[in-house]
């Protein structure tokens, strides 16, 4: 159990975070929160995603907030592909840094893109390599490696044959979610290993974890224990797919930064910090967030002395 490195935790609450929401958050509010999350020390963060707002209409203004955010030294802002189309619209705003991906599950797929897994494969290629073309650092990303929504256990032999694929073409890091929540530690600690095996030291590999069944921080520690140093999580716990049936909560940014620093890993976020938007986004949509650290009270030690 000794851990050292950096932690890099990108967060996800302007997209993951909102996408499954009824409310349509304003241009204003997303700013809002980005500047919240900036002034936290979050060095990387997913401000939306390019799909079609006939879909996901809660993603519909990630072009304008794209060319009307600030873009601060030191934080990289990217946003989820999953298509040529929307790596059109990432490239018109000067995203350097982005997330294209597709699904490990036959259902998954088909419900998310309306393609089977391999047509996704194939068609998502091009896409990642026009891509690396153009000098965009690129993050390819497997969903529902760990678990589908609708099919249970996915044969993990795929999610690495998609790996070895993403890791020839040149990625820069390869992303594997739990996009159900439905993974456990030793599972996350296995696939990780034998990720790291097949794809090899150049790529760097990241997870993303769901906490929709209370075990999101337990694989986190797995997949710290298995070397990652890559981790999404969301404000507030807040998110989940909308093709999928009761994934909600992504693991907390502010629990999962606590979590490392109380294990002596740095992430440069100071999580306090985010008390207040994660209270300014419960009242916007009228509802407790799922994340722990932002409702405790601080400890004696760490309030300020009036």
């Amino acid at each position: 159990m000794q851990f050292s490195g950096d932690i890099l935790i990108e967060d996800e609450f302007l997209r993951d975070g909102l996408q499954n929401e009824e409310r349509i958050f304003t241009l204003a509010e997303k700013l809002e929160f980005l500047a919240a999350l900036e002034a936290a020390g979050l060095r990387r963060i997913q401000v939306g995603s390019f799909v079609h707002p006939k879909w996901v209409p809660q993603m519909a203004d990630t072009d304008a907030l794209c060319e009307a955010m600030p873009r601060n030294e030191g934080v990289t802002y990217t946003a989820l592909v999953l298509n040529g189309a929307g790596l059109d619209r990432a490239l018109a705003v000067g995203l350097g840094h982005l997330s294209i991906s597709i699904s490990a599950s036959e259902t998954h797929s088909r419900k998310n893109t309306n393609r089977s897994v391999d047509e996704g494969r194939a068609a998502i290629t091009p896409v990642i390599e026009r891509a690396l073309s153009e000098g965009v650092t690129v993050r390819a990303g497997i969903q529902s490696a760990l678990g589908c929504g609708f099919e249970g256990r996915i044969d993990p032999a795929r999610v690495i044959a998609i790996a070895r694929e993403f890791a020839a073409l040149g990625v820069q890091e390869i992303n594997i979610a739990d996009t159900a929540g439905l993974a456990n530690p030793v599972q996350v600690f296995d696939l990780c290993r034998k990720l790291q095996d097949a794809i090899g030291p150049d790529v760097a590999l990241s997870l993303h974890l769901h906490d929709t069944r209370g075990l999101g921080l337990a694989n986190m520690l797995a997949g710290l224990q298995a070397g990652v140093r890559i981790f999404d999580a969301a404000m507030g716990g807040l998110g989940g797919c909308p093709f999928v049936p009761e994934a909600t909560g992504n693991v907390a940014t502010e629990d999962l930064a606590f979590a490392c620093e109380e294990m002596g890993l740095a992430t440069g976020i100071d999580w306090q910090k985010l008390r207040a938007p994660v209270a300014r986004a419960e009242a916007l949509l009228g509802r407790a967030l799922p994340a722990r650290q932002s409702h405790v009270p601080s400890p004696p030690w760490l309030r300020e002395v009036a």
